[in-house]
């Protein structure tokens, strides 16, 4: 573990949580300004989708590979090519401003961002001595959490006095500050190095890749279009490869022995599946509270601002109460939360006030703040020491994978069902509107505003139908969260549980007494053992030298 003092160890957690506050930000940030956008430079509603999602398909594939790296090379200095490559890409847009240009400048991003998010948290969980270390997790995951908030509402400030193009100006300022901090804070490496897995690394990118563009290219043009079918057939076979090639490698990108323990079962599954739910969320409530209730961009921003201070406070204090009282009972109440401002958000009508939307939307939040912390958490405190990179990854894998899943699952139920439920209005409508009416409820607010007062019967039956699918969404969210609170209920650890990390700053600290010796204050974090997990004194603790068996469980 690197030996810092308090200051220094302030100011690395500071850079670490604006270096991920940003790269989350700008996952959202460009939602608001998708219009001027479209106007600016003629995209289509094609290049429009891969100018948002370019930026998180690459990131998801790469974030596994990336966090490797940092463990190998030093996770400061994936850190620092990471924000280098996403600030550049950043703000080449400010003069490269055609749709493919945008696309893949997003995609070059989004692979900056994949070697800054793990080593943003595997500098923390390798710098905090663990009685501070569930403070600083926490807080990365508050920030991290409430990250696509900022995105939405910094852009949509922004847009009130600039135009789209100040919100790539902003985010390459802020990506250029935190890169010269990042020179400031310390290295870490892992203490141990194998074999590099390039297959892993290749079959990863290509399975956790490949799920994510199905989901968005499936949701946006149909699942049973050729390159889709094709995406879904990569992605199986590459997962099948993955695990074929983890298991037979002596040094694996990501053993995934690591699911059989408890915890990090835990927080994958708690991480991915709040994220499914928060993001299908965030698209579903933005575009109800635009098209239906006539919120501007900021204003529909701003509604979701007090999520805000719920998620930051109760990420700061989640871990401490689930080393309280169990990682089971935080994860299950929490979800919990989440899945009863689902299924009172599904409620919402046409006539429903902002007060109908805040106490559900408060209720959510409640139940994110104290999830999403201790999950994380989870994660990477039941992994080696010299593994923090990967771990911190497949974290932010989860949180990338769930949240295509859960903006593919929204969109389409919302999307079918008006699609559905419009057939009965559409032989009221002339014929020179019917399809802009048919293809999208923003297209029949289009119409009605072109046709005038005329055309107001049908958009208010659109904007009926379109509110009861988004309540038909948001019920669907609410099941999928109200599921995954049953499933923790029964394998999430309890109070008993202890993290292979937890054991490993035991070992090394008997070790010190023992031997008496001090520590040399090198950089390197020493993994000196990979202890297993006993739950509720069910479990079995084993040792093993860590170099010849990788995993112990």
């Amino acid at each position: 573990m690197l030996e810092l003092s308090a200051g220094r160890r302030r100011w690395l957690l500071f850079v670490n949580i604006v270096a991920v506050s940003i790269v989350v930000a700008t996952m959202s940030a460009l939602y608001t300004s998708l219009p001027d956008i479209a106007v600016a430079i003629g995209a289509t509603q094609a290049e429009l989708t891969w100018i948002v999602d370019s930026y998180t398909l690459v990131l998801a594939a790469f974030v596994l590979t990336a966090g490797a790296l940092g463990d190998r090379f030093g996770r400061r200095a994936t850190l620092i090519v990471g924000l280098a490559l996403f600030t550049a890409a950043s703000a080449l847009p400010l003069w490269l401003d055609s749709p493919i240009w945008l696309i893949i400048l997003r995609a070059f991003a989004g692979l900056g961002a994949a070697f800054v998010m793990p080593s943003t948290l595997s500098l923390l969980t390798a710098s905090f001595p663990p009685e501070k270390r569930a403070m600083a997790v926490g807080t990365w995951a508050g920030f991290a959490g409430i990250g696509g908030i900022v995105g939405l509402v910094g852009s949509g400030l922004m847009l009130q006095v600039w135009s789209w193009k100040s919100i790539f100006l902003v985010i390459s300022i802020l990506g250029a500050l935190t890169f010269i901090a990042a020179f400031t804070i310390g290295e870490s490496f892992a203490a141990r190095h194998g074999r590099p897995d390039v297959a892993g690394a290749v079959f990863s990118a290509l399975a956790v890749g490949g799920v994510v563009y199905w989901l968005i290219e499936g949701a946006q043009t149909g699942f049973g279009e050729p390159f889709v079918v094709v995406a879904l057939i990569v992605t199986v076979v590459s997962f099948a490869a993955f695990i074929v090639a983890e298991l037979r490698a002596s040094t694996p990108l990501l053993d995934i022995r690591y699911f059989r323990r408890r915890g990090f079962a835990t927080g994958s599954i708690s991480v991915a599946l709040q994220f499914l739910v928060i993001f299908g969320f965030f698209l579903l409530i933005v575009q109800y509270l635009q098209l239906v209730q006539g919120y501007d961009a900021l204003g529909a921003s701003m509604s979701l601002a007090p999520m805000v201070v719920p998620v930051l406070v109760l990420s700061l204090i989640a871990p401490w109460l689930a080393s309280k009282i169990g990682l089971r009972i935080v994860s299950v109440v929490g979800i919990a939360g989440i899945a009863a401002g689902m299924f009172l958000l599904s409620g919402l009508s046409v006539d429903s006030t902002y007060f109908d939307v805040l106490w559900p939307l408060s209720i959510a939040a409640v139940g994110m703040g104290l999830s999403t912390a201790p999950a994380t958490s989870a994660i990477v405190s039941d992994i080696p020491a010299d593994e923090q990179g990967v771990g911190a990854a497949v974290n932010d894998a989860m949180r990338e994978v769930g949240a295509a899943i859960g903006i593919a699952i929204g969109g389409s139920i919302l999307a079918g069902r008006y699609a559905r439920d419009i057939v009965d209005v559409l032989p009221g409508v002339p014929e020179a509107g019917r399809d802009a009416v048919e293809g999208s409820f923003a297209g029949a607010v289009e119409f009605g505003n072109t046709v005038g007062p005329a055309a107001q019967p049908i958009v208010d039956a659109a904007a009926e139908i379109y509110a009861s699918a988004t309540g038909d969404a948001l019920f669907a969210l609410g099941l999928v969260a109200a599921g995954a609170a049953v499933l923790l209920l029964f394998i999430a650890p309890g109070r008993g549980y202890v993290p292979v990390g937890d054991l490993e700053d035991r070992d090394a600290a008997d070790g010190d007494e023992a031997d008496g010796d001090e520590s040399d204050g090198g950089d390197a974090p020493v993994d000196k053992a990979a202890g297993g997990a006993a739950d509720d004194g069910a479990g079995a603790t084993s040792g093993a030298d860590a170099d010849a068996v990788p995993n112990r469980l």
